[in-house]
């Protein structure tokens, strides 16, 4: 049984990474890759300046500290020449704290500073990238797009391909049927220079078939007054048959 299950996970986990690669379109993945790079160098970008203000604000701060300092060590100069030990003592003392002050922001600057050069070449590593891709994003593309366009012709194609072969066979039975028309056509020729069809009357227009009946109606009374010349003449003839001969008084004179 757990076999059976196993088989058909694997059927539906087959199946929906067919529907994934189907739906899935290379051109639009290239697009979103491209916008997460740009969202990546867009935040660090971000990150260096915020490391660079803070810089900047230490270098100021500690610029204001060392004119500070530089003030107490000439008030306390001016404190010694007046005799005033006492204020001389008190402005070196805010001159070593102002000092501390800048010995402690040292270290933050320095490592402000060297986060600042890695950001930067991060940064411009990043940028390369970007511009790399971008470029290769758009030839894949072209290449996707003449790909796709390949293969919607070699499909076309093959559809006309199919249809052509489809239609031979259509071809050769219409060949077929003209040359059996062409055929009867041709014997039908040939029976009406012969005069079959006329013959047979299929083909014959009214005045022809009224010629063809008054030459059959002279032919037929031809024939009867033939036949009646006959009986007449054999009525005439003395028994015997034999004709009479010529009279005396003519073979006389002869």
């Amino acid at each position: 049984m757990s076999s059976f299950l196993q088989r058909a996970h694997d059927i539906i986990a087959a199946k929906a990474n067919r529907a994934l690669d189907a739906a899935e379109k290379p051109d639009e993945q290239l697009d979103l890759s491209y916008e997460k790079m740009l969202e990546q160098l867009t935040q660090v970008r971000k990150a260096l300046v915020d490391v660079a203000a803070a810089r900047k604000r230490i270098e100021l701060q500690e610029q204001q500290l060392q004119a500070s300092v530089a003030h107490l060590q000439d008030q306390a100069q001016q404190a010694v020449t007046a005799g005033r030990e006492d204020l001389a003592r008190e402005a070196l003392a805010r001159k070593a704290q102002a000092q501390s002050q800048i010995d402690g922001m040292e270290p933050q600057h320095q490592q402000l500073s060297e986060q600042e050069a890695r950001l930067e070449k991060t940064l411009d590593a990043l940028q390369q990238r970007v511009n790399s891709f971008r470029t290769q994003k758009e030839t894949l593309k072209a290449q996707y797009s003449a790909a796709k366009a390949t293969s919607s012709i070699n499909e076309s194609v093959a559809g006309i391909s199919s249809t052509i072969t489809d239609s031979g066979g259509a071809i050769e039975r219409a060949q077929d049927k003209i040359a059996q028309l062409q055929a009867h056509a041709g014997a039908l020729d040939e029976l009406l220079e012969s005069g079959v069809l006329e013959d047979v009357g299929g083909s014959t227009d009214d005045i022809q078939h009224e010629l063809d009946q008054l030459g059959k109606s002279s032919q037929v009374e031809s024939e009867l007054a033939a036949l009646k010349t006959g009986s007449a003449t054999a009525a005439a003839l003395p028994p015997g048959g034999a004709p009479p001969g010529p009279a005396a008084g003519d073979r006389a004179s002869s």
